[in-house]
């Protein structure tokens, strides 16, 4: 059986934790792609789609929310999750494609 594993693109305007993101998911055996920010990430997807976008909301430059929006309308197969440290509990924001909500620094996660 062929050992099928997710491409990833992680992107965060934080270096350090798109090396950390990049170094856990690539030690687990996944192909992964890195970005500074949407215009980056965006350019990365078309060079290749990954199976993945992993993607901080609060970017410079094209914000999270607005990459998601570009995902959702051109690649709607892409398997979003969105992370931030900038809400928590009921003050997630509605109104992006995702299927989990990590919050960033506490390792708890909301489902969808």
């Amino acid at each position: 059986m062929p050992d099928l594993k997710a491409r990833l693109l992680i992107v965060d305007d934080e270096p350090m934790t798109r090396t950390l993101l990049t170094q856990i998911f690539w030690g687990l055996g996944h192909p992964v792609r890195a970005a500074e920010d949407g215009f980056a990430a965006l350019e990365e997807m078309r060079k290749e789609t990954p199976d993945i976008l992993l993607s901080d909301l609060n970017m410079p430059r094209m914000s999270g929310f607005e990459l998601l929006s570009v995902v959702r309308r051109k690649l709607p197969e892409v398997y979003v999750i969105a992370t931030s440290g900038a809400f928590t509990g009921d003050g997630v924001p509605n109104g992006i494609a995702r299927r989990c909500f990590p919050r960033k620094g506490d390792g708890a996660a909301r489902p969808f």
